[in-house]
């Protein structure tokens, strides 16, 4: 049902908006960015009458099936090409640098193609094909030259955004509406139904928002699972990119000095760092460089490198808030790295408490109109790049005096955010400035009283920070967690001994999960664990390493007996090879006596080579006292490990998520956790 904002925006912004109904009823099933198919439906569902809607959406379908390439049909859109001569397919595109070769070879996601020819002319115009990938509509041909070492040559190439942008149009029209009603489009915007939400509720959301709207912002969320942490930064934007889990490296972040080329800071208006807690910083530059950047948006290294890029640091916190803050060894940036050092997290800017986000669910969608999400896309991307309020929030606001240097600049930051967002008219009235003040001071307050619980001498010990509102009088604000909490309001100082030497407590240590204990050491676990460990459900992104069978599945081995594999793609060799590998896994959980894999066959199959590489695994397999059965059930589809404990763990591409290494001499080719992966996602629940 349409309501009075539906209308009113209908009427100023016509032609740049969407259903979000429309969205949900196509976007279960695939793994295609809520951007690209909203860029579908702008083009065949962009009218209010209910038949020409539904013609619409057939022709979104239709579209997705003859051009979207899923996971498992890559074979197919080979021969599609082959046979046609030519196909256009909408996918994620990516261009690496071959040194060897001294070429550029381009792939697709779901094409399983890693030398794909592409022209200098896509990658010298799209930069970011070479950082991370884009999104687009692309025509790929084929290759009949004998002599060439390729199959397939991209002929064009069209990035899914918006071609015309005008900020003057979209500040015309936020000027013909009140604040709430902008910050409720802004809200149904990313699919979200604002009258279900209360106001601070939607404050959070928007400040997940701030990262793509304001240049050098340096954001934390940490919370529980499931509360869509990090779909903003995976699906709202195509000027954002996630980094999931995996190893952060000066090159691949900064400047790779071989290629002379900055990183992914120089490419994207926002990184985010999904599961932060699983970061992994083998090079201390990363470290000390990250602290530059986030400190003044620049670092050097052989040269000085200036840019514009947010950055968003995302995880799960696993103890109540109530245990942490009345606790006196664990804080709120207990997930954090230990590589995290207080120098980083004083340059966070804001914190967002996590736990008070609603889990996902079907009851917070909306069914009314919102802008096109790459619209909104475009204009926060201008603002961040354009448009500057620093100054005018810096003369407006007054700040109490226990407001330090790094308090005083996250605080204006965040409130740069906020004003970018919701009044990029300029108008903003005194009890709005108010709101956005108060709130930026409780999130950079939340930083301090981490900081101090963990330093707690004289550094960080004001943490009782205020402002001066419009009325003249001076509110300190606080954490609505942390009230009464001596813990964290007042945590112990060190003494000082006889010699004049500080006696510290105990640092505080990461708190390790059951998973994490299984892996250090399997016998200091006890069956109850199992019943610890949590459901998850994550995305492995493209490119992303720090996987392997071992990480994702040996946690979940505890106590288990046997376990069954539905894969019906165990028939390459690559893929049998995988198969050994994750037997291999398994078999470090002692009690596993036995393996069952359900897999198919085709007719492009070498059966005997199948038959002969698994009867030597069954073999081998004997001598460790594990039983490999092997069944082929050639209408399989589906792909799962299901484990006698009742755990299952679901794969989207099966044990088939490597990419194929460049070199079977490089890094990576043995060990899997340092192999890139294909894109999917991973679903690990527990059965009733």
């Amino acid at each position: 049902m349409m309501d009075k904002l539906d209308d009113k925006l209908i009427e100023i912004f016509d032609g740049k908006l969407v259903r979000k109904d429309l969205l949900q009823r196509i976007k279960k099933g695939t793994n295609v960015p809520t951007f690209v198919l909203e860029f579908l439906l702008a083009r065949y569902c962009a009218s209010d009458d209910e038949d020409e809607i539904q013609a619409g959406l057939e022709a979104v379908l239709e579209t997705l099936s003859d051009n979207y390439v899923r996971p498992d049909e890559s074979n197919i859109a080979q021969s599609k090409v082959a046979t046609k001569g030519r196909h256009k397919f909408i996918d994620k595109v990516h261009v690496r640098y071959v040194e060897t070769k001294k070429r550029h070879w381009a792939s697709l996601e779901n094409f399983n193609s890693q030398k794909i020819a592409v022209g200098d002319k896509f990658y010298k115009e799209n930069k970011r094909l070479l950082e991370g990938g884009i999104w687009a509509e692309v025509k790929l041909a084929y290759n009949e030259v004998e002599e060439d070492d390729y199959a397939f040559y991209i002929e064009e190439l069209r990035p899914i955004q918006l071609s015309r942008f005008s900020f003057e149009d979209y500040k015309s029209g936020r000027s013909k509406m009140t604040r709430d009603e902008w910050m409720d489009i802004i809200l149904r915007s990313v699919g979200l139904e604002p009258t279900k939400l209360e106001q601070r509720v939607k404050f959070h959301f928007l400040l997940r928002l701030a990262p793509l709207v304001e240049a050098n912002f340096n954001f934390v969320e940490l919370g529980p699972r499931g509360t869509g942490k990090s779909y903003f930064y995976s699906e709202f934007s195509p000027y954002s990119t996630l980094i999931s889990g995996g190893q952060a490296t000066v090159a691949t972040l900064f400047y790779n000095k071989n290629r002379k080329e900055t990183g992914l800071v120089g490419h994207w208006d926002t990184i985010a760092f999904d599961e932060v807690g699983n970061m992994k910083v083998k090079d201390p530059d990363v470290i000390q460089i990250l602290k530059d950047f986030m400190a003044n948006g620049r670092f050097s290294r052989g040269k000085e490198v200036i840019a514009d890029a947010s950055t968003a640091f995302v995880g799960n916190l696993d103890l109540s808030v109530r245990q942490v803050v009345n606790s006196t060894e664990y804080d709120l940036f207990q997930p954090l790295p230990k590589e995290f050092d207080l120098a980083i997290m004083d340059r966070f800017y804001a914190y967002l408490p996590g736990w008070e986000m609603p889990k996902n669910s079907s009851d917070y969608l909306t069914d009314n109109y919102g802008f096109i999400t790459d619209y909104l896309a475009e204009a926060f991307h201008h603002q961040l790049k354009s448009v500057n309020v620093y100054e005018m929030v810096n003369k407006r606001i007054k700040l109490g005096r226990a407001i330090e240097g790094r308090d005083e600049k996250g605080i204006k930051k965040t409130v740069c955010a906020f004003i970018k967002m919701l009044h990029p008219h300029g108008e903003c009235s005194n009890d709005e400035f108010d709101q956005y003040v108060e709130y930026a001071v409780e999130c950079r307050r939340r930083v301090k009283e981490q900081m101090n619980k963990r330093k707690p001498d004289d550094e960080f010990a004001n943490i009782d920070l205020s402002y001066i509102n419009a009325a003249g009088e001076e509110i300190i604000v606080r954490c609505p967690e942390s009230i009464g909490a001596l813990a964290t309001l007042e945590p112990s100082k060190p003494s000082i001994t006889d010699d004049g030497e500080a006696d510290t407590e105990k640092p505080i240590t990461k708190v390790v999960t059951p998973a994490e204990k299984v892996i250090a050491n399997q016998d200091d676990v006890s069956v109850d664990d199992n019943q610890n460990l949590k459901e998850q459900h994550f995305k492995i992104n493209y490119g992303a390493t720090g996987y392997s069978y071992e990480s994702i599945v040996l946690p979940y081995l505890l106590e288990a007996k046997s376990l069954v594999i539905e894969d019906p793609y165990i028939r390459a060799k690559h893929q049998l090879t995988n198969f050994v590998r994750f037997c291999e896994a398994v078999i470090k959980q002692p009690s596993v006596e036995s393996i069952t894999l359900i897999t198919s066959y085709d007719d492009n199959t070498n059966i005997q080579e199948m038959a002969e590489a698994l009867d030597g695994l069954k073999q081998s397999l004997l001598e460790m006292d594990v039983n490999l059965d092997v069944k082929v059930n050639e209408n399989l589809h589906d792909r799962e490990i299901r484990i006698d404990n009742g755990w299952t763990i679901k794969i989207g591409r099966g044990l088939d998520f490597y990419q194929k290494p460049d070199s079977w001499f490089g890094v990576g080719v043995n060990d899997l956790s340092l192999r890139k992966c294909l894109e999917t996602n991973v679903d690990i629940f527990k059965q009733d």
